[in-house]
């Protein structure tokens, strides 16, 4: 029987929303936790460095190739249904590939992992749009599913760091399989099914082109990250955007689209998603840099530079839960502005920085860019959602992930790759008089590699060469930090203007109760099996 969601949600939503929190929390962690587990399972697997590699980027790969598609399959098929079987198949993988017995065995149940995972995120935000209609609502539980992200980004190295301490390295799997049975007991009880009428059937053309033009982008940009601009990379990424666009031609002439393109026509979709991508290749620059200068300039160890995230992640998840706040009665482009120019600001005191500063002063950078980054990736993430019609969401939030990913591997590509320029011309120019070349050419590699061989140097040369790695590599972290104080600015400026009409919240909320005090059945079908109190 078909039930359709009151206007405000009740007990059974938020019940709901902290189910679909757990998906969240699990992505984040076994994002942030798999590295420190990367030397364990080499020394147990013994992979060859292609195959490591490959048990390291599959996951992300397969999750930014497959978003859309899951996207699509969740409108069509039910959004719950998707996520509940992505769970099942989440869960099974990360338990079997914690038994690994060999690095293809583990590449195969990595690859499981982003294919499931590309269901969890596009089925929890589409969800959030289903139970959520009131627009105050739905920013605060997108907030709340936010915080819940950066808080397991910020416990998975801690908790991933424990683990390890006790246990094999395949205990950092196992954190994901009692999340994701508890998700699967619960979900069928508290989250309703949602899919969309008259979708027809799925364009397997579109779905091929679309993932072989995000992975040929995606793959090309880690190859600039790692080795910088070269033929292969830049083929790979230029036949990426081809393919895209061959997509997005397609999109347009079918009649039931992979991907329905009316959604960038709405100017609060389109602008927020926009800005987010802009401020992830920002941020995405800046933490490729911060966390190496943490751990070689400054010496720190894994665990006290992890522990240096800690301030701004929480910082990030207050400001996030007061987004919605912020928003009631002032319209969204005036909170989302000052939220990316503080993040702007952020990023100067950050370009402060120096060989001897005080890490006080990195996290307190970080804290100041927190404290605008957290606000505004949640409005965004909410203003972008809410603007779109629930028989739509599972494509416009599978977009809006899709372009974080591509936003994260841009700025590690171009701003990491823009800071190595800087680090190896001034490298050059710092390093000691009479070095071997040999050990030059080595350290302009990276810091690590500089660090490494300043080791094996005699005296007054391996002092120098560290020296000169230091500053070298703080001038990129300054160049970096000044790009995306910049950058930030410009995007702060730009939704300022561009959503300066866009009404508060609260207003929004109330001429949608007036105007639409129920869905339309012929468009959105919400089927509910779920049981207990209203």
């Amino acid at each position: 029987m078909a039930e359709q969601a009151p206007l405000r949600a009740g007990r059974r939503e938020w019940l709901g929303l902290a189910v679909l929190a757990l998906p969240t929390l699990l992505l984040a962690l076994t994002m942030t936790s798999l590295n420190l587990a990367i030397p364990h399972l080499s020394a147990d697997l013994n992979p060859s460095s292609t195959q490591l590699l490959w048990i390291i980027d599959i996951y992300g790969f397969l999750i930014a190739g497959t978003l859309i598609t899951m996207g699509s399959l969740g409108d069509r098929f039910g959004r719950r249904r998707l996520l509940l079987i992505g769970s099942v198949f989440f869960a099974a993988a990360s338990v079997v590939g914690a038994f690994s017995t060999s690095p293809g065995m583990l590449i195969v149940m990595r690859a499981v992992l982003g294919l499931s995972g590309a269901t969890l995120m596009p089925s929890t935000l589409s969800l959030l749009s289903t139970m959520f209609r009131d627009k105050t609502q739905h920013a605060f539980a997108i907030s709340l599913w936010m915080s819940v992200f950066m808080g397991g980004t910020a416990v998975g190295p801690l908790a991933g760091g424990a683990l390890l301490e006790h246990f094999w390295w395949g205990s950092v799997f196992l954190m994901g399989a009692p999340v994701m049975v508890l998700l699967v007991v619960t979900g069928p009880f508290l989250l309703p099914e949602s899919t969309t009428s008259d979708t027809g059937r799925i364009d397997l053309v579109s779905v091929g082109l679309s993932l072989a033009g995000i992975l040929s982008t995606v793959y090309g940009l880690k190859q600039v990250a790692e080795h910088g601009f070269g033929a292969a990379p830049v083929a790979f990424m230029v036949a990426g955007v081809l393919i895209c666009a061959v997509f997005l031609r397609r999109q347009g002439r079918l009649e039931r689209p992979l991907l329905d393109l009316s959604i960038f026509r709405e100017r609060a979709y389109t602008v927020p998603v926009a800005a987010v991508t802009i401020a992830m290749i920002m941020n995405g620059g800046i933490s490729f840099f911060m966390m190496q200068y943490l751990q070689t300039v400054r010496d720190l160890s894994p665990l006290q530079a992890g522990l240096c995230t800690l301030p701004p992640t929480v910082v990030s998840m207050a400001g996030s839960m007061l987004a919605p706040k912020l928003t009631r009665n002032m319209r969204p482009g005036f909170v989302l502005g000052p939220s990316f120019l503080l993040t702007a600001v952020g990023f100067l005191v950050i370009a402060m920085v120096d060989t001897d500063t005080s890490v006080f002063l990195v996290v307190a950078g970080s804290v100041v860019m927190a404290v605008g980054f957290g606000p505004a990736m949640a409005l965004s993430t909410a203003l972008a959602l809410g603007s779109i019609a629930p028989e739509k969401s599972g494509a416009a939030s599978a977009t809006s992930e899709t372009s974080t990913e591509l936003g994260m591997s841009l700025g590690i590509a171009f701003l990491g790759s823009l800071g190595m320029f800087v680090y190896r011309d001034q490298i050059r120019e710092l390093a000691p008089s009479g070095l071997p070349q040999a050990s030059l050419e080595k350290a302009a590699d990276t810091i690590g590699a500089a660090f490494t061989e300043a080791d094996r140097l005699p005296g007054q040369f391996g002092d120098g060469l560290l020296s000169a790695a230091s500053r070298a590599f703080v001038t990129g972290l300054r160049v970096d930090a000044i790009v995306g104080a910049v950058g930030m600015a410009c995007v702060a400026t730009a939704v300022t203007y561009l959503l300066r009409k866009v009404p508060p919240l609260a207003a929004d909320s109330e001429n949608s109760a007036e105007a639409t005090p129920e869905r339309p059945a012929a468009e959105l079908r919400t089927q509910s099996s779920v049981g207990g109190p209203e």
